[in-house]
């Protein structure tokens, strides 16, 4: 068990690094390309941001597989050909991706750029062979009813993924969160249950968690790039091809022999039970914010690919949250579903499991009520967390700068209107964050001069 988890530990840090360190000349590479599209009514960052943060995810994404393909455990995945049709949909979604953030690309084109990616995924063998189906059993199905059920949960998963995308660090962290809670359950079915069917499913989770993990430092709030659509669309395709894997691939009648009976399977293959069409439980609130979007469009009269502020983190930051509490209530709810689901499935004490996630349930209402509560984190943790997290006692060290930059940052949190003069973009990335106080400080200083 210990050799395996070293691998996919190495090639988890693999992939988080590629795509750290790729980040930021892909962010000075989309400023030079003009990749910075102006604000729109709905977007909630006050600057032009550059994207094409997908690029960098994509690096990250054949780093990992390719370091996987060279590990002495992880190498017998590449004898099937589902990593390859994994890489091949990605490259074409990506190319997609990146003509969108550039350029703009219509939503019908772009739905059917999808429908093509998944196609291809489907003709190289990663598609779903059979269904699940409390109280029936397992059902074989037609090449053509796999072709359209797994073209149909990639294009949903998909647009989820890129419909949640809309605060900084929203849509990586949730992802993340996802894949870590698919990683246990596919690793628990291959190394539990002698599954080898469930390995590419193992390491597509692993190098998605390092995609988003080495996206997310550049992602936090304020942003320096976003992902774009080459990176929501991306790191959906990767984990749809995950649920495909996972589910449609994966024999229920083996895994009925392998846990030691019918119930003991039926119990083991709960998370995939729960959503039946869509076999991914992790990707529930995306899934419900799709859902909504697509209601709450059709009612108004509008199209469903129609952009607006209907979105569920909009209206969190609608009922007074910040930007960051909106974001973290959002990771709470994606991770207490996703590891719950998890939770239900490895442990025979399923009663348990419904009560503690009741409990969480309320605390997460509670959370929601409280929108005006402003954390603030223990004195000797203040040098390690952003300003707008420690006490105004350390604040009042240097009036002229360190108060007025946390006054800012809490002003820019409330959703406060103040005037800020305009800071035109450059290649040095002056409206993006990181150095932007720098830049700010010395504008200002200037035309104190």
């Amino acid at each position: 068990m210990g050799q395996p988890v070293r691998e996919y530990l190495l090639t988890l840090c693999v992939t988080a690094a590629v795509t750290y360190l790729l980040t930021g000349p892909v962010r000075k590479f989309a400023i030079a390309a003009g990749a910075m599209p102006e604000i729109r009514a709905r977007d909630v960052h006050r600057e032009p941001t550059p994207r094409l943060g997908g690029i960098a995810m994509f690096g990250g994404l054949c780093a990992g597989l390719l370091v996987a393909s060279h590990l002495t455990n992880l190498k017998s995945v590449f004898e099937t050909n589902e990593p390859r049709a994994l890489l091949s949909g990605a490259a074409l979604i990506w190319i997609l991706g990146v003509l969108d953030d550039k350029w703009g690309v219509d939503a019908l084109v772009k739905l059917g750029g999808q429908m093509i990616a998944a196609g291809v995924m489907v003709l190289q063998g990663l598609t779903i062979l059979w269904i699940p189906i409390p109280g029936v059993g397992t059902v074989s199905l037609t090449p053509m009813q796999g072709t359209l059920l797994t073209v149909a949960l990639v294009v949903i998963t998909i647009n989820a993924v890129n419909f949640v995308d809309g605060l900084d660090g929203l849509a990586s962290g949730m992802v993340c969160i996802a894949a870590a809670a698919f990683f246990m359950y596919a690793y628990r079915m291959w190394f539990g249950y002698g599954i080898e069917a469930a390995a590419p499913a193992t390491l597509f989770s692993v190098v998605l968690m390092g995609m988003c993990l080495g996206f997310l430092p550049h992602n936090m709030h304020p942003a320096r790039i976003f992902m774009g659509d080459s990176g929501s669309m991306l790191i959906g395709l990767v984990m749809a091809a995950g649920a495909v894997s996972v589910t449609g691939q994966v024999d229920p009648d083996l895994l009925n022999l392998k846990a030691g009976g019918l119930r003991e399977a039926t119990h083991a293959m709960v998370p995939v039970y729960i959503p039946l069409l869509l076999p991914l439980t992790v990707i529930a609130v995306p899934v419900a914010d799709l859902l909504l979007a697509i209601v709450r469009r059709t009612w108004q009269g509008q199209s469903p690919f129609a952009a607006d502020r209907g979105h569920l983190h909009h209206r969190l930051l609608e009922i007074g949250h910040s930007h960051s509490r909106a974001v973290l209530i959002m990771y709470f709810w994606s991770a207490l579903i996703a590891f719950g689901a998890v939770a239900y499935s490895a442990n025979n004490a399923s009663m348990w499991i419904v009560l503690g996630i009741v409990l969480l349930s309320a605390v997460g209402l509670v959370l929601l009520l409280l929108p005006r509560f402003t954390p603030r984190a223990p004195r000797w943790a203040e040098r390690i967390v952003p300003p707008r997290y420690r006490r105004l006692a350390r604040a009042v060290v240097d009036p002229a700068g360190a108060a007025a930059e946390a006054a800012a940052s809490a002003a820019a949190e409330e959703g406060a209107e103040g005037e800020r003069e305009p800071i035109p973009a450059g290649i040095n990335g002056a409206t993006a964050i990181g150095d932007r106080s720098r830049f700010v400080d010395r504008h200002r200083a200037g035309s104190h001069r």
